[in-house]
């Protein structure tokens, strides 16, 4: 879609305490920050209060907010973010404020596209717009929100959902993984790699990989498994199994999976389909090879079997991909 205008909600109103600033911190990172060289225009980031106050400002813990913007604004954005709810309305059963959900409602009707991060999806939830829908959030309001909004499918296992048009992540580094993703369906590959890079992220953690993994990032630390991983990276071309890995790693076949399952959540054969689906997204936005060429650097063999990977992983064709993200010169 390219990028837009972001329309981030700030409850202003309700007491907002200071630890929910950092999800409110992510989306002003990711889409706030112009990055020229990456993509020019980039994001329109509005900052949009709920209450009567919000446009001349009222004071939260630890700040004081002032932004021209309101919940009228929220009709007018491409994308529209709720990155957290006060934590009375999570665990009290507080209501949230009737114009927000209205607000919501007259967005999504609108077109826009609906974004929650942590718990930010018991207001998308309340709006409706979370009905039949597969879901989540932070895995220690999961139950909760699953009790109150029985007709949302609830999965409290993964780091974030991509239902289309409608966007949910758990909480705190999984709404910067589900921000991430947004930039790399809008502006591609290498735009999200290479501001992941300046934020000294791991470029994609996909929205299946579990909550509950051992580390969060891959160990950069572990002398054992940095200099493989690279190895990998430059060798994706070839054929490469667990065993050959391994034996790079100096370890058994059984420790090397569990090390690299522990440092990224993921098999050894799921880290190297992600890395090749990544390097043929990158090919198919930077160059004008053929997609058998596409599919035989990035690893993924035959031009069939890379449609069948894209299709399954992307949910579009190669072809209809490089469409999206046409080279400029």
């Amino acid at each position: 879609m390219g990028a837009g205008s972001v329309a981030v909600v700030v409850t202003e109103d309700i007491d907002v305490p200071s630890w929910d600033l950092y999800e409110l911190s992510i989306p002003c990172t990711v889409f706030g920050k112009p990055q020229p060289d990456l993509a020019d225009p980039w994001y329109d980031l509005r900052l949009c209060g709920t209450g009567a106050t919000g446009r001349d400002g009222a004071a939260v813990p630890g700040l004081a907010l002032r932004t021209p913007y309101g919940l009228d604004d929220l009709a007018g954005a491409d994308t529209v973010i709720v990155p957290s709810v006060p934590d009375a309305c999570v665990e009290d059963g507080a209501p949230l404020p009737p114009a927000l959900i209205t607000a919501l409602r007259r967005a999504y009707d609108a077109g826009a596209r609906m974004v929650s991060l942590c718990t930010g999806a018991f207001a998308l939830a309340e709006a409706g717009l979370l009905d039949g829908r597969r879901a989540t959030a932070h895995w220690m309001h999961t139950a909760q929100l699953a009790e109150r909004y029985p007709k949302v499918q609830v999965d409290d296992s993964v780091l974030y959902v991509d239902d289309g048009d409608v966007l949910t992540s758990a909480g705190l580094t999984a709404g910067l993984d589900l921000c991430l993703h947004l930039v790399r369906r809008d502006l591609g590959a290498h735009v999200a790699n290479q501001l992941a890079r300046r934020m000294v992220v791991p470029a994609h953690r996909p929205g299946g990989q579990s909550q509950y993994i051992d580390l969060s990032v891959p160990a950069t630390d572990d002398r054992g498994m940095a200099p493989v991983l690279d190895w990998a990276r430059a060798r994706l071309d070839q054929p490469l199994t667990v065993e050959e890995l391994a034996r790079q790693a100096a370890m058994s076949p059984r420790t090397f999976y569990r090390r690299l399952q522990a440092a990224t959540g993921m098999t050894p054969l799921q880290w190297l389909l992600n890395q090749r689906l990544s390097r043929a997204q990158s090919l198919l936005e930077s160059t004008d090879l053929p997609i058998e060429k596409v599919g035989e650097l990035s690893g993924l063999g035959t031009a069939n079997n890379l449609r069948h990977h894209f299709l399954k992983q992307v949910g579009v064709s190669p072809s209809d991909y490089r469409r999206a993200f046409p080279r400029t010169s």
